[in-house]
């Protein structure tokens, strides 16, 4: 009987702490973000070069 209480601990301790987690939010039909979206360290990855067949284009060209 003490293995099932415990289990019953972890699913209402996990429940909780679920619960009380910062995540986004619809409310009134909004999207809303969890309260720590200003702490977030958000990253930003540059979209690169447009031509993704640069060796292509390259030998391409020299074969003109």
């Amino acid at each position: 009987m003490r293995p099932l209480y415990g289990l019953i601990i972890g699913i209402c301790l996990f429940a909780a702490f679920s619960m009380t987690t910062g995540c986004q939010s619809n409310i009134g039909g909004q999207t809303l973000p969890s309260g720590y979206y200003l702490n977030d360290d958000v990253q930003y990855y540059s979209s690169g070069s447009r031509n993704n067949l640069q060796n292509e284009t390259a030998k391409l060209q020299e074969a003109n």
